[in-house]
């Protein structure tokens, strides 16, 4: 499920999704970088870096399985603490019925 946030301060308006997160799965530390998530994807790097560097990669795929559980809700966590609001009636409704907001 997609949903819209938006900044009232810069109007900038960002889509995330709602859920597990298959771009996480598949590039592990790459969708972070794209989204701009810096703290986000230095942090994935390290981690994959210090568990995938002694296990010949095996280690940093077990991560991205697991952080692909978890980053979407970190991003728009991370997102609605930066100012970002539902931009949407759906998005609004989407994010109370997942608890993000209450």
């Amino acid at each position: 499920m997609h949903i819209n946030l938006s900044n009232p301060e810069t109007h900038q308006v960002k889509s995330a999704k709602i859920g597990f997160s298959w771009t996480v799965f598949f590039f592990g530390c790459l969708p972070p970088l794209f989204r701009g998530d810096w703290k986000w994807f230095f942090i994935l790097l390290i981690v994959e870096a210090v568990f995938g560097l002694p296990t010949f990669g095996f280690g940093a795929g077990i991560i991205g399985i697991i952080f692909s559980f978890f980053y979407n809700k970190i991003y728009i966590n991370d997102q609605l603490d930066h100012g970002y609001q539902a931009a949407d009636d759906f998005s609004r409704e989407a994010l109370r019925g997942h608890g993000f907001i209450g």
